[in-house]
């Protein structure tokens, strides 16, 4: 079970935990990511909706997501709260949580390859990483998009020879990307082959840089899609920026009109080349 570095959670922080038991005034949690450590979730914290009887939203056993709304550790106080995590909330705390297991499991596979116990793990790899990372597997992420140099004087050497060819089995590169429409319209007579000539030289211009992919799909007069893919969102938007300057430019230079639709992000996860 994944634990964090710091004792206790910080207000606001969003934790998973397990309902331990329920009485009518509220329930006991304990806090996976936080061994040792229990919270308070009072019945009015449980429901946006008026609550009777506290068992018929949460059951002892059950795991949520739960919001940390005040924190004393002098008292060891934790109160917690479930109506004030949404669904968007929800799934993300899910999705780091799942991370942080699969981060745990590779640290014990490095641990063991060199014959440490993963409490050695934790505290040699595990605290740093999340310290200056906010979890492990983004460390490792950056690790196998950058080579495990990335990670070189945060934690100790011996850990790099272990944890290099687990990352680069394991991990996957997140990959960015957005799209967007062109509606360009050239009046003249050769008015498609200026639009093709355009396309393709901003298309390969970007392509030229390491990590960067960009594809043009004819939609249909007088719409050409464009999809660009980085290492991260701000890249593909740094790079979708560049291209339509560039295109907007050529094609109003030839007489035409040309604009920019806005579309959508996606994400996508690619294994690091070797």
């Amino acid at each position: 079970m994944p634990r964090k570095a710091r004792e206790y959670p910080e207000e606001g922080e969003f934790v998973v935990a397990t309902v331990k038991n329920i009485h009518p005034y509220g329930a006991f949690l304990t806090l996976d990511e936080y061994p040792g450590k229990e919270g308070f979730m009072h019945i009015s914290e449980v429901a946006s909706t008026w609550v009777k009887n506290v068992r018929d939203f949460i059951k002892e056993g059950q795991k949520v997501v739960a919001k940390v709304i005040r924190v004393d550790p002098s008292k060891g106080h934790i109160d917690l709260s479930l109506k004030r995590v949404n669904q968007q909330q929800r799934k993300a705390k899910l999705q780091e949580y799942k991370r942080a297991q699969k981060a745990e499991n590779l640290l014990k596979m490095a641990a063991e390859s060199i014959g440490k116990s993963f409490d050695e793990a934790w505290r040699e790899v595990w605290v740093p990483l999340e310290e200056e990372y906010g979890e492990v597997y983004a460390a490792f992420e950056e690790a196998a998009q950058d080579g495990i140099e990335a990670l070189r004087g945060k934690i100790p050497d011996e850990w790099l020879d272990a944890l290099k060819p687990i990352i680069e089995s394991y991990v996957e590169v997140p990959r960015v990307t957005i799209n967007a429409e062109f509606e360009i319209t050239v009046p003249a007579p050769n008015g498609i082959d200026i639009i093709k000539e355009a396309l393709i030289k901003a298309r390969d211009r970007a392509n030229e840089e390491d990590e960067i992919d960009v594809r043009f799909t004819y939609q249909g007069a007088p719409r050409y899609r464009i999809d660009v893919t980085a290492p991260d969102y701000y890249k593909a938007e740094e790079v979708l920026e560049a291209i339509a300057d560039e295109i907007l430019s050529v094609i109003r230079k030839a007489g035409g009109e040309a604009a920019l639709i806005r579309k959508e992000k996606r994400i996508k996860k690619v294994k690091r080349k070797k």
